[in-house]
């Protein structure tokens, strides 16, 4: 859901060539120095200090580059998305660093086999989430969902319901009708831009509203009169939580909370939201017998809510609330990216999309439309999807972990508390891995049996270990279904004047990494849509 590191992507926008740099650079370091003065040297002194007893002993602390007084590391992360940032520190430091982004010490793995020592040989020092500050704000003690809760019982209690009742394959098959119906009006919406004068169409936000509609859907069962509202709120508080502010980066000094405004707006976003789940909470109560043949993820926590005396850790309301807003900004924004980028490298490779749609035609030739039990028999689709979270996982960093206790990894100490980030964007497009890794190729995955399911360290859009995203069926579910129809029903051209080859996919950085500017195309209609 969120990353605190994804404010420096903004910084990219505005820092494209070297003197802008250091002119951003310099306006930032101004502007932290008279904030901080004196204490952060006392601060950060005692933690280096800290950190370095702490590393003392079998091993030593990761390798960092150069750093400067106050802002640490960060400047090396300015002018460049985090991710791309991390990659080329890491090409030039090793496999793992140690970076003070602030008074915040980060280590970065960006290798396949530091991935496996965070997230298999060490998993369970590396079971929590770090949560920045902000984060704190807005998810108190003991009212965490599935993103933010602690390892122990209350974290054992909410994966057991994710994997059996919200997310499991029998819940997520119970959805496709929400997911065939969203799709149809996916359909429908582009097919009236085909009408004349054919019109490039924004596939971009067409998608968002299939993503955002199929998960509202299925988390509350409709489309309620608020929906535009609420998903805009949730928006908004998803990419101010996806900030990092100085109370992120000097989470010890009170003067840093003192002087920003995000606590305020972070606060005042996070009521907003809570009170319309509060309102949806209590329909729900409220309709509960009525839609008991039709459960959605809300009445089911409402359910486990009212009727498990014996959980370990009792779920609160609070709790619901938490998980409802985690299934939003992790359910929709993720098919959404995935769709645009699979898009996107579809048309810079028509020889790609050529084979798959030559697929798709053959095999299912005279029908009306795409039906998920279509779906096992598209195998050439389904090495696309793969190629594309290889290349533009959704979550470029994964979600970053909490060293719980003292550990080693390749070698080196990873104190307590420390914030951990693993790098899956840059292990996707390591030539050490993956042969001509920069390459949209799905056939490498013809004859491979890597998978994205936690197994192969190389290969890890959805994480690995206790803290593997859950939701990647429910993910994988809705891409599916809207990509193969996409191609079935339609050829796809860029607008006039626009090359394959000069198509931009530059990435934006928020709650998920999609691309910068939106994907406009020219449907033209292949196989008509079915008459209601």
């Amino acid at each position: 859901m969120v990353n605190i590191l994804t404010l420096l992507g903004h910084f990219s926008r505005h820092c494209r060539t070297k003197a802008k740099v250091m002119a951003v650079f310099s306006a930032v370091y101004l502007l932290l120095l008279p904030l901080l003065a004196i204490l952060p040297f006392v601060c950060l002194s005692r933690r280096a200090v800290s950190l370095r007893r702490r590393g003392e002993g079998t091993g030593q602390l990761p390798p960092s580059p150069w750093a400067l007084p106050v802002i640490g590391h960060l400047h090396h992360l300015v002018g460049a998305l985090p991710h791309r940032a991390m990659r080329d520190l890491a090409a030039r430091h090793g496999p793992l660093i140690l970076l003070r982004l602030g008074g915040l010490p980060v280590v970065v793995a960006s290798s396949a086999e530091a991935a496996r020592e965070v997230m298999k040989t060490h998993d369970l020092e590396f079971a929590s989430r770090s949560m920045s500050r902000m984060v704190r704000l807005c998810v108190p003690d003991g009212a965490e969902g599935i993103i933010f809760v602690p390892y122990g019982d209350r974290w054992r209690v909410m994966r057991k319901i994710c994997t059996v009742e919200l997310l499991s394959a029998r819940r997520v098959q119970s959805f496709r009708p929400v997911r065939e119906d969203e799709v149809g009006r996916l359909l429908r919406a582009v097919v009236a831009s085909t009408a004349p004068p054919a019109q490039p169409v924004n596939l971009s936000d067409l998608i968002a509203v299939y993503a955002a509609d199929s998960s509202v859907r299925a988390i509350i069962g409709s489309r309620f009169k608020d929906r535009d509202t609420f998903l805009t709120l949730m928006q908004r508080h998803g990419k101010l939580l996806a900030k990092m502010g100085l109370p992120d980066l000097y989470p010890s000094s009170s003067l840093a909370m003192l002087v920003s405004r995000m606590p305020g707006e972070v606060k005042r976003q996070w009521q907003q939201a809570f009170s319309f789940l509060d309102t949806i909470i209590r329909e729900h109560e409220e309709n509960k017998d009525a839609n008991q043949d039709k459960e959605d993820l809300l009445d089911v926590l409402l359910r486990i809510q009212r009727e498990d005396d014996d959980l370990q850790a009792p779920i609160t309301t609070d709790n619901i609330k938490s998980v409802v807003g985690d299934l939003f900004g992790a359910g929709g924004g993720t098919v959404a990216t995935t769709l645009e980028w699979i898009m996107a490298e579809l048309m810079r490779n028509p020889r790609v999309m050529q084979k798959a749609q030559d697929e798709i035609w053959h095999m299912l030739a005279g029908k009306h439309l795409v039906t998920e039990d279509d779906l096992s028999n598209l195998h050439y689709m389904h090495l696309i999807i793969k190629e594309a979270l290889r290349l533009h996982p959704p979550a470029p960093l994964l979600l970053p972990r909490e060293c719980r206790s003292a550990c080693q990894v390749l070698g080196f100490d990873v104190p307590k508390g420390t914030m951990v980030i693993v790098n899956a964007w840059a292990i996707g497009r390591d030539p050490k891995y993956w042969e001509q890794s920069e390459e949209f190729m799905p056939e490498r995955f013809e004859q491979s049996k890597i998978e994205f399911k936690g197994s192969d360290f190389n290969y890890i859009p959805f994480g690995a270990g206790r803290r593997m995203c859950p939701g990647m069926g429910f993910a994988l579910a809705n891409i599916e279904l809207a990509l193969a129809n996409l191609l079935y029903h339609f050829d796809w051209k860029l607008p006039q004047g626009t090359k394959a080859s000069n198509l931009d996919m530059r990435e934006e950085m928020g709650v998920t990494t999609r691309p910068l500017h939106d994907l406009l195309l020219l449907p033209v209609l292949r196989v008509p849509l079915p008459v209601d």
